[in-house]
C-alpha cells in the first residue's frame, strides 16, 4: 500500500471511532435525562419540617443544581438558587416562583426547559429531605 493510502485510512479509523464514542457518550446522557423526566418528585409534608435553611442539590449531567429553600412557619418562603449550570434550560429556574406560590412541589415543568425544571425541583427534594443549615 503506498503511504498516502495508509494514512487516509488511518485519518478514516481515528474519525470513525471518534464518531462511534460520541454517539455512545450522546446515548448515555440522553438516557439519564430521559429517566430523570420519568422519576417520580414526591410531595414534601411541610408540617413536619422545622424552621431554617435547607440546602440540597442535585446533578444530571449536563445539568446541576444548588439551592437553599427557608421555611418559616412549615411554609416556604425563599428559594435561593445557588447554581444552575444549565445548558440551554435557564427558562427552568421560574419553577422556583411556581414551588413558592404552591407551597408543593407538585408543580408543571417549564416548556421547553423540562430537565433543568426536573433537576431543580429534585435538588429542592433534596434540600427538604435534609436537615436544615
Amino acid at each position: 500500500m503506498k503511504k498516502k493510502h495508509v494514512i487516509l485510512l488511518t485519518v478514516f479509523i481515528v474519525i470513525l471511532v471518534i464518531v462511534l464514542a460520541m454517539t455512545v457518550i450522546s446515548k448515555k446522557i440522553e438516557s439519564n435525562l430521559d429517566q430523570l423526566v420519568v422519576a417520580t418528585i414526591p410531595d414534601i409534608d411541610l408540617t413536619k419540617l422545622d424552621d431554617g435553611v435547607y440546602t440540597g442539590s442535585y446533578q444530571v449531567f449536563p445539568i446541576s443544581v444548588k439551592v437553599k429553600v427557608t421555611l418559616s412557619n412549615h411554609t416556604i418562603t425563599e428559594i435561593v438558587l445557588v447554581k444552575h449550570v444549565n445548558g440551554q434550560g435557564k427558562a427552568a429556574e421560574v419553577i422556583i416562583d411556581k414551588v413558592v406560590s404552591a407551597q408543593s412541589l407538585d408543580v408543571d415543568n417549564i416548556a421547553g426547559a423540562t430537565y433543568s425544571s426536573r433537576v431543580i425541583l429534585k435538588a429542592i427534594e433534596n434540600a427538604l429531605n435534609a436537615t436544615s443549615d
